[in-house]
């Protein structure tokens, strides 16, 4: 009969590959949605629609921010999931059984 004391614990190093996979995937979502979650590419200047006051004509400024793409939620993902994925090489040790 089994107990669970019988089970191996895993290594720290699977721990704590796991725990940054974990950061990584939590810490770019969050990032991302917080930036405007831009479902397209990156942009460096962010188009300002305008209206003219006197003639009313409508034309386009741009501002200097950053606001983060779907590249960069796709790229942590990916981070996160190499990371989940390398933590599978290291073993767990072996549980010692006391006779």
């Amino acid at each position: 009969m089994t107990t669970s004391t019988d089970l191996p614990k895993p290594s720290k190093a699977r721990l704590v590959f796991r725990l940054l996979a974990a950061f990584c995937l939590l810490f770019s979502l969050v990032y991302w949605v917080n930036k405007g979650a831009h479902t397209g590419w990156n942009m460096d200047r962010v188009p300002i629609p305008q209206i003219d006051e006197i003639t009313g004509i409508e034309y386009v400024t741009y501002e200097d921010r950053f606001v983060p793409g779907i590249e960069w939620l796709g790229g942590g993902i990916g981070l996160g999931v190499l990371l989940f994925v390398t933590s599978f090489f290291f073993r767990s040790k072996p549980a010692h059984s006391n006779p």
